[in-house]
């Protein structure tokens, strides 16, 4: 372990100074061998998802699902990522003193990054590539249920490191399913510079148990919706319904939903009927109890629900007297990931998005954009519930950070 741990290093070093050009050669080279190698990848995927237990829930299946689609937006995130300016060596400042030293900020690499995560597959590819391009060596460790799916992807990136003339000691694919060794590398201060765990809250709770080193949290997504009284309820009802059913078993999926009182009468029977057909699981509160009394699928709310991210579909739905009701229920029951409101006012709005503390804050708009890739940065090693270093998604320059570089000509301080 801790001779690929030094190769690790090593490899980090030379990754500082390789150009723009080198890496983006790499990462298109990948996405071409996603392309071409899309049957095997399939193949290795079914490998693992025939492994599961047949109770496994839809939504755990669904997110260790490879499919042509997911496989032709990885390439196109890849493609993404090689567009995006290199943010190594980026001059976020400079100046001269008035001794005549010149003195500049600039990004540089992290180092060696450790990424653990559960059951998504396509999270390899896209780590990486922010890693890499970032200018950063790179420990990856799946869960035990993706190994197959994992183990071919981590071959394809080091045939594409290998054509671009880079060594693939720089990404060490671990297929080992032992929690030891994520333990022992989890100890490993002096060669890893840091861990990023993205997965549920069990993952979360290990990492941060366990680790020595310094670690960029991805916390579970506990995301609010609240639809204030003065409102547009079609446009309500399709940003709910896109933000609970478009992909249930992600971070950035609504969990619950707050509704103001003025319009809960009409809104609720409708938004029931537009999510019926997915069968979807409500926990209401006892006035949305009332107000949906006779349906199926809604039972009361208990108070471990509002907590809840059931990453399936279930929700909880909530009747708040005003704004100042739903805040403060996002104040104690969020996680700081997601949350959003849909008003037609302006005023409203503001104050919702500066007085929630939220990494992504939205106003009439669906949480599920809570995503590199669908803002621009090419993807996403997960998004930060933290304020340090990094909140919101992790894209290539918070993979970066920023030091002091300086020129002078025999200066020296008196």
């Amino acid at each position: 372990m801790i001779d690929q741990l030094k190769s690790l290093r090593d490899a980090a070093r030379e990754l500082r100074s390789i150009s723009a050009e080198a890496k983006n050669k790499i990462l298109k080279k990948a996405a071409e061998l996603l392309e071409e190698k899309s049957e095997a990848l399939l193949k290795a995927n079914q490998a693992d998802l025939d492994q599961l237990p047949p109770d496994t829930a839809s939504a755990f299946r669904d997110r260790l699902t490879l499919n042509k689609k997911r496989l032709e937006q990885m390439a196109e995130s890849l493609r993404q990522v090689a567009a995006l300016a290199d943010p190594v060596g980026e001059v976020v400042e400079s100046r001269v003193l008035k001794n005549g030293l010149k003195v500049s900020r600039q990004r540089s690499p992290l180092g060696v990054i450790f990424m653990i995560f559960e059951s998504r597959p396509n999270v390899a590819v896209e780590a990486f590539s922010l890693a890499f391009k970032a200018g950063n060596a790179m420990i990856l460790r799946g869960g035990k249920e993706s190994t197959q799916s994992t183990a071919a992807l981590y071959d394809l990136l080091k045939e594409a490191l290998e054509y671009g003339g880079i060594s693939h000691s720089c990404l060490w694919g671990v297929t080992d399913p032992d929690r030891k060794l994520v333990e022992r590398l989890l100890q490993e201060k002096d060669w890893i510079d840091v861990v990023v765990p993205r997965g549920g809250e069990g993952l979360i709770d290990f990492v941060t148990r366990h680790s020595r080193i310094p670690i960029i949290k991805n916390d579970r997504g506990m995301c609010h919706v609240y639809i204030h009284a003065d409102v547009d309820l079609e446009m309500a009802e399709q940003i709910v319904f896109n933000a609970k059913t478009q992909r249930p078993g992600v971070c950035n999926a609504m969990e619950t939903l707050l509704v103001d009182e003025k319009i809960a009468q009409s809104f609720l029977p409708r938004l029931y009927t537009l999510l019926e057909p997915f069968e979807l699981q409500w926990h209401g509160c006892e006035k949305t109890c009332l107000i949906l009394s006779g349906h199926s699928h809604l039972q009361l709310a208990q108070e471990q629900n509002w907590d809840m991210e059931y990453l399936s579909l279930e929700m909880n739905c909530r009747i708040v007297k005003s704004v100042d009701e739903a805040i403060q229920h996002i104040e104690l029951h969020g996680s700081r990931h997601s949350e959003a409101i849909i008003t037609k006012s302006e005023k409203v709005a503001r104050r919702f998005q500066f007085e929630v503390d939220a990494a992504a804050v939205y106003w009439n708009a669906s949480t599920r954009f809570t995503d590199g890739f669908e803002l621009g940065l090419g993807g996403e090693l997960g998004i930060s519930t933290q304020k340090l270093h990094v909140r919101g998604p992790v894209g290539l320059r918070e993979l970066t950070s920023v030091r002091w570089i300086i020129d002078g000509d025999g200066q020296v301080r008196i």
